[in-house]
Protein backbone atom coordinates (compact mmCIF):
# COMPACT_ATOMS: atom_id res chain seq x y z
CA UNK A 1 0.00 0.00 0.00
CA UNK A 2 1.67 3.50 -1.09
CA UNK A 3 0.82 6.24 1.49
CA UNK A 4 0.13 9.77 -0.05
CA UNK A 5 3.15 12.08 0.02
CA UNK A 6 2.63 14.86 1.92
CA UNK A 7 3.44 18.12 0.84
CA UNK A 8 6.76 19.32 2.36
CA UNK A 9 6.83 22.17 5.06
CA UNK A 10 9.43 23.62 3.84
CA UNK A 11 7.73 23.79 -0.42
CA UNK A 12 4.54 25.44 2.10
CA UNK A 13 6.27 27.91 4.13
CA UNK A 14 7.74 29.54 0.52
CA UNK A 15 4.13 30.01 -0.63
CA UNK A 16 3.49 32.30 2.21
CA UNK A 17 4.58 35.68 3.19
CA UNK A 18 7.13 36.94 5.81
CA UNK A 19 4.13 37.77 8.36
CA UNK A 20 2.12 34.24 7.54
CA UNK A 21 5.28 32.57 7.75
CA UNK A 22 5.95 34.05 11.43
CA UNK A 23 2.72 33.45 12.70
CA UNK A 24 3.21 29.73 12.05
CA UNK A 25 6.45 29.68 13.60
CA UNK A 26 4.61 31.16 16.30
CA UNK A 27 2.25 28.84 16.73
CA UNK A 28 4.04 25.86 16.37
CA UNK A 29 6.96 27.18 18.75
CA UNK A 30 3.76 27.61 21.12
CA UNK A 31 2.60 23.94 20.82
CA UNK A 32 5.48 22.24 21.11
CA UNK A 33 6.58 24.15 24.55
CA UNK A 34 7.16 22.34 27.47
CA UNK A 35 3.43 22.83 28.93
CA UNK A 36 1.09 24.07 25.72
CA UNK A 37 -0.39 20.26 25.03
CA UNK A 38 -0.12 18.61 28.15
CA UNK A 39 -2.79 21.84 29.23
CA UNK A 40 -4.71 21.74 26.10
CA UNK A 41 -4.98 17.25 26.45
CA UNK A 42 -6.51 17.99 29.86
CA UNK A 43 -8.80 20.49 28.91
CA UNK A 44 -9.62 18.55 25.96
CA UNK A 45 -10.49 15.25 28.14
CA UNK A 46 -12.09 17.06 31.03
CA UNK A 47 -12.69 20.94 30.26
CA UNK A 48 -13.91 22.90 30.73
CA UNK A 49 -11.67 23.57 33.88
CA UNK A 50 -10.91 26.12 36.05
CA UNK A 51 -7.35 27.97 36.47
CA UNK A 52 -6.70 26.08 40.18
CA UNK A 53 -8.01 22.37 38.69
CA UNK A 54 -5.70 23.00 35.69
CA UNK A 55 -2.63 23.92 37.76
CA UNK A 56 -3.08 20.48 39.49
CA UNK A 57 -3.07 18.37 37.29
CA UNK A 58 -0.51 19.71 35.08
CA UNK A 59 2.04 18.71 37.24
CA UNK A 60 4.77 20.64 38.26
CA UNK A 61 3.64 23.92 36.31
CA UNK A 62 4.30 26.96 37.72
CA UNK A 63 1.52 29.46 38.51
CA UNK A 64 3.49 31.84 36.30
CA UNK A 65 3.95 29.56 33.14
CA UNK A 66 0.62 28.20 33.31
CA UNK A 67 -0.67 31.86 32.94
CA UNK A 68 1.62 32.46 30.33
CA UNK A 69 0.80 29.30 28.35
CA UNK A 70 -3.08 29.67 28.81
CA UNK A 71 -2.76 33.41 27.35
CA UNK A 72 -0.73 32.11 23.99
CA UNK A 73 -3.03 29.48 23.73
CA UNK A 74 -6.31 31.75 24.03
CA UNK A 75 -4.51 34.47 21.61
CA UNK A 76 -4.11 31.42 18.97
CA UNK A 77 -7.64 30.43 19.40
CA UNK A 78 -7.23 27.22 20.57
CA UNK A 79 -8.16 27.73 24.83
CA UNK A 80 -11.43 29.96 25.42
CA UNK A 81 -11.37 31.88 28.93
CA UNK A 82 -14.61 32.82 30.37
CA UNK A 83 -14.69 34.95 33.33
CA UNK A 84 -18.04 34.39 35.67
CA UNK A 85 -18.52 37.23 37.87
CA UNK A 86 -19.35 36.00 41.07
CA UNK A 87 -17.05 36.36 44.64
CA UNK A 88 -14.47 35.47 43.87
CA UNK A 89 -14.70 35.70 40.51
CA UNK A 90 -14.81 32.28 38.77
CA UNK A 91 -12.26 31.90 35.81
CA UNK A 92 -12.64 28.76 33.63
CA UNK A 93 -10.74 27.28 30.42
CA UNK A 94 -11.64 25.29 27.63
CA UNK A 95 -10.43 24.38 24.47
CA UNK A 96 -11.78 25.23 21.55
CA UNK A 97 -12.90 23.20 18.61
CA UNK A 98 -9.60 24.03 16.87
CA UNK A 99 -7.70 23.33 20.39
CA UNK A 100 -9.63 19.81 19.86
CA UNK A 101 -8.40 19.26 16.41
CA UNK A 102 -4.95 19.96 17.74
CA UNK A 103 -4.93 17.58 20.37
CA UNK A 104 -6.32 14.93 18.04
CA UNK A 105 -3.70 15.47 15.43
CA UNK A 106 -0.79 15.07 18.12
CA UNK A 107 -2.66 11.58 19.64
CA UNK A 108 -0.88 9.40 17.02
CA UNK A 109 2.39 10.89 17.87
CA UNK A 110 2.14 9.54 21.41
CA UNK A 111 1.19 6.31 20.49
CA UNK A 112 4.47 6.80 18.63
CA UNK A 113 6.49 7.96 21.07
CA UNK A 114 5.19 6.00 24.46
CA UNK A 115 5.20 2.42 22.46
CA UNK A 116 8.88 3.45 21.81
CA UNK A 117 10.08 4.55 25.26
CA UNK A 118 12.19 1.59 25.55
CA UNK A 119 13.99 2.42 23.02
CA UNK A 120 14.69 6.14 23.61
CA UNK A 121 16.09 4.85 27.22
CA UNK A 122 18.21 2.60 25.49
CA UNK A 123 19.13 5.14 23.08
CA UNK A 124 20.21 7.34 25.73
CA UNK A 125 22.05 5.31 28.27
CA UNK A 126 24.40 4.44 25.03
CA UNK A 127 24.58 8.05 24.13
CA UNK A 128 25.62 9.21 27.90
CA UNK A 129 28.23 6.01 27.96
CA UNK A 130 29.65 7.36 25.00
CA UNK A 131 30.16 10.73 25.78
CA UNK A 132 31.47 9.51 29.70
CA UNK A 133 33.95 7.60 27.35
CA UNK A 134 34.29 10.70 25.83
CA UNK A 135 35.49 13.19 28.37
CA UNK A 136 37.47 10.48 30.33
CA UNK A 137 39.65 10.35 27.44
CA UNK A 138 40.20 14.14 27.20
Amino acid sequence: MKSKKLPDAAEMCKSLDSDREAVIRDVLSRVTDKWSLWALSELTSDGPLRFSRLLERVEGVSQKSLTATLRGLERDGLVRRTVTVQVPIRVDYEATPLGNELISRFQPFWSWAVSRVAIFSVARANFDKAQEKSVAQE
